[in-house]
């Protein structure tokens, strides 16, 4: 099938993910957006937002989920002319009070130390204990774990240094600078970035939040089908009948350099 002329719709994965994370997603859209699930491999934050650039074709819709939500944030703020839209899950524009910052680094900094003394299935272990995943089933914790087994523990350190909420600064007082339609979208059961999802919107001059019923951190993972409705609806609304293929999503292997 043809594919010239297809909007370009690119996935950026979170941390300790790979691009088959949002495969279910990318797969379920409209057959007029060419999908592209990206696989940063950087193991710093400017590398990874490097690769994004070069990975993206101009006038590409940007879809990240945590880590790759901030990604995505910071992607628009460098290059405000250079993405049609605009898309964040579980995504935040970091952590505002100093104090607060700093204890998040010095947190981030401990448990880096302790990702790179450690075999990567210990990592992976405690990784998945975390309350923020609290609402996932084990079969997805499960579905997960090999991609997560793929990583190498240094570079996962090193990029919870530079990529951390406590090691970037803020950028709320930027956001006025996207001009792009942009959509926050949180699980209600995750209240902390549900509250972050609603503040972008109302900050972003073309900013809308949903919220998704019954789910966590991972709204994209635990119910896609829904996200994949919510996400084809905000295409359409925005792009229109842009023509392109979409349904077979495509994977994107990145490196740095």
């Amino acid at each position: 099938m043809n594919r010239a002329g297809a909007r370009e719709v690119a996935f950026v994965p979170g941390f300790m993910q790979r691009a088959d994370v949002w495969r279910a997603v990318a797969e379920r859209l409209p057959t007029r957006y060419r999908s592209t699930c990206l696989d940063p491999r950087a193991a710093t934050f400017e590398g990874r937002l490097r690769e994004i650039e070069r990975a993206t074709e101009p006038g590409a819709v940007l879809v990240g989920y945590s880590l790759g939500g901030r990604l995505a944030l910071h992607a628009a703020l460098r290059a405000p002319k250079r993405y049609l839209a605009l898309v964040l899950v579980g995504a935040s524009a970091g952590i505002e009070d100093e104090s607060t910052r700093r204890k998040r680094r010095a947190a981030d900094e401990e448990l880096a130390g302790w990702i790179e003394a450690h075999p990567i299935a210990k990592v992976v272990a405690r990784w998945e204990r975390l309350p923020i995943f609290a609402t996932q089933s084990s079969a997805l914790r499960e579905r997960q774990r090999r991609d997560r087994l793929r990583h190498d523990p240094r570079e996962l350190a090193e990029l919870l240094r530079t990529g951390g909420q406590g090691a970037l600064e803020p950028v709320w007082d930027r956001l006025g600078e996207i001009a792009c339609p942009t959509l926050a979208i949180a699980g209600e059961r995750d209240p902390v970035y549900a509250a972050a999802a609603e503040r972008l919107a109302r900050l972003i001059p073309a900013g809308r939040a949903i919220l998704v019923q019954g789910v966590g951190h991972a709204p994209q993972l635990e119910a896609p089908e829904r996200i994949a409705a919510v996400l084809g609806e905000f295409l359409h609304e925005h792009l229109g009948d842009c023509g392109g293929v979409g349904g077979d999503a495509q994977a994107g292997a990145l490196r740095d350099g």
